[in-house]
């Protein structure tokens, strides 16, 4: 929580190591072989016969380093892994639980640790202890998080849309080492809880979400929001194929990430202005406090306060383009610099100073890196591969079908799913051209735009077209009633039966009694609402605009 950025980068470069090795552990077992292409991910796994015990033999060194890290997670992690109801109780994401301080701006000791995703400390605990498991037999804090990692899920991503069936491989790998039974033990009942628990706590997470994200207005609020709602939709995509409500959690997603980019300018404003005003001052105080400030730290630390200071809000007015990633390289440089047995100036002994550090970087992104903010919390590019049948069920479900535009804005996530570990998504070679990988995906973004678009509106001519039908049946009827009322007196035979009245199909005893015409009014409202909801998107440089695509549909079929 102090020296977030160096242990957060420490942490995904154990993951990235582990999961080069597991993808072949992953890929043999579903598959049956390896992948013929795996020498590609990592050479180094294709002379090992047991890819995981190899990599705990490897990690022997760093098991130190490795267990620390994973241990500073011992007050984020429990703290974002509790139920609905707890989140419930403690009022989280609420503005209005205090209404006093209602307009102070949110705060935090641990601000990056607030919206850090669950998915990524989950694959820190698991792989990380795999790793150093020679820990979870001394330090009960450790067992204590591995297992409650272990009872959440009963598989974690791996890369993309592969998964890796935690349980089982933590079992047969350490069924092998003596003196295990114990935890061998331990991952059956943790696998047991997750079968019977973790469904039903992710679902009563996302029924709170659903309500939290309609009501959020604070900055750290909703990029907490969106992190948490992220990782129960991808929670869900791994383990479940019910599309219920996912749509109503991924259509309030993309009306906060609405929010951030429109109101970009006034986030811009206001931060400058803190930064300027109230973080340089505190910030200079802390370092004009310490005791041993060594030259180099002295020079950074002095920079950052000049770089504060010398803000104002002339510059948003003016349109100038802020870019503060030097200063938040030189804050890792500066984390790495104290972090060390021997640095002069600790870290770990001068917390202040890290967590006002840590709430400064937070408050330079809101300036200059807000896009990649929603990037960083609330990206659903996983959603690239196959989830047409997804839309279909959405658009057949009236209730769902208002929330079936979320679909076409998934689209515009689409290119930020290129991996820096895939160096064919930079460039493929071909014998006649060179091409990117990034076309593909953006043919297929733009592709799944085009259909998403064309079949809600073709769905919305289709309801238009029925309605149409369903009053002309009704006109027909008044019209033959009036003719035959004029043409021939009533004989008022006994038996006849009473014809009804025109008008009588609007009379309702209830509001219980439904016609079919209230039904397609009702699925035709939905539609539109979707339809309407944005005036154009943009996917990878073109401009989609939906009521377009309904125009069109609706010229074509009354014009035959």
């Amino acid at each position: 929580t102090v020296n977030f950025d160096l242990t957060k980068n420490y942490l995904d470069l154990v993951e990235r190591k582990a999961i080069i090795g597991l993808y072949n552990y992953a890929h043999e077992m579903t598959h049956g072989a390896s992948d013929r292409e795996y020498p590609r991910l990592g050479q180094m796994i294709v002379d090992y016969e047991n890819p995981l015990k190899k990599l705990m033999e490897e990690f022997v060194p760093h098991g130190k380093s490795l267990s620390d890290a994973l241990i500073s997670l011992q007050m984020v992690y429990p703290r974002r892994n509790l139920s609905a109801d707890q989140w419930r109780n403690a009022q989280l994401l609420s503005l209005i639980s205090a209404p006093s301080t209602m307009l102070n701006p949110a705060q935090s000791d641990t601000m990056p640790c607030e919206y850090l995703s669950l998915d990524a400390m989950e694959k820190w605990i698991v792989f990380g202890f795999i790793l150093c498991h020679s820990v979870l037999n001394t330090d009960a804090t450790a067992l204590s998080l591995w297992k409650l990692a272990l009872q959440s899920s009963t598989c974690l991503c791996l890369f993309r849309d592969e998964v890796f069936h935690i349980h089982k491989a933590a079992e047969d790998l350490f069924v092998n080492i003596r003196g295990y039974n114990k935890r061998i033990n331990d991952i059956r009942e943790c696998k047991e809880q997750a079968l019977s628990h973790a469904g039903s706590m992710h679902r009563e997470r996302r029924k709170f979400l659903r309500s939290a994200l309609k009501e959020l207005a604070t900055a750290l609020f909703v990029f907490m929001a969106l992190s948490f709602a992220r990782d129960e939709i991808i929670w869900l995509l791994r383990h479940a194929d019910n599309i219920q409500k996912k749509t109503e959690l991924i259509f309030y997603m993309e009306e906060l990430r609405a929010h951030v980019r429109k109101y970009g300018p006034v986030m811009q404003r206001y931060y400058v202005q803190y930064l300027s005003g109230f973080d340089a001052v505190v910030l200079n105080e802390l370092v004009q406090n310490l005791s041993v400030c060594p030259e180099d730290e002295s020079i950074i630390m002095s920079s950052f306060v000049n770089t504060m200071t010398s803000l104002s809000v002339k510059q948003v007015e003016d349109g100038e383009v802020f870019d503060f990633r030097g200063m938040r390289l030189d804050w890792f440089r500066l984390q790495a610099y104290t972090s060390v047995s021997k640095a002069s100036l600790g870290i770990s002994d001068h917390k202040e100073l890290g967590k006002m550090m840590n709430t400064i970087i937070f408050h330079t992104k809101m300036v200059d890196s807000l896009v990649e903010m929603l990037v960083e919390t609330s990206d659903l590019s996983i959603f690239c591969r196959a989830f047409e049948k997804m839309f279909q069920q959405c658009l057949e479900l009236p209730s769902q079908s208002r929330h079936s535009i979320c679909f076409p804005l998934l689209c515009t996530h689409f290119m930020s799913c290129t991996h820096e570990l895939c160096p064919e998504e930079v460039h493929t070679h071909t014998h006649t051209h060179t091409h990117t990988a990034r076309h593909h995906i953006g043919d297929r973004s733009l592709s799944l735009c085009n259909m998403f678009l064309d079949e809600m509106a073709k769905q919305a001519r289709n309801l238009i077209t029925d309605i149409c039908t369903e009053q002309c049946t009704l006109s027909d009827q008044t019209i033959s009633q009036a003719v035959n009322k004029k043409s021939k007196k009533a004989t008022g035979k006994k038996g006849e039966p009473e014809r009804e009245k025109p008008g009588v199909e609007s009379m309702r005893k209830n509001r219980l009694l439904v016609t079919n015409l209230d039904k397609l009014h009702t699925a035709l409202s939905e539609l539109c609402f979707s339809i309407n909801y944005v005036p154009n998107l943009a996917v990878w440089e073109h401009t989609f605009t939906p009521r377009e695509y309904l125009t069109s549909h609706l010229e074509i079929r009354f014009t035959k």
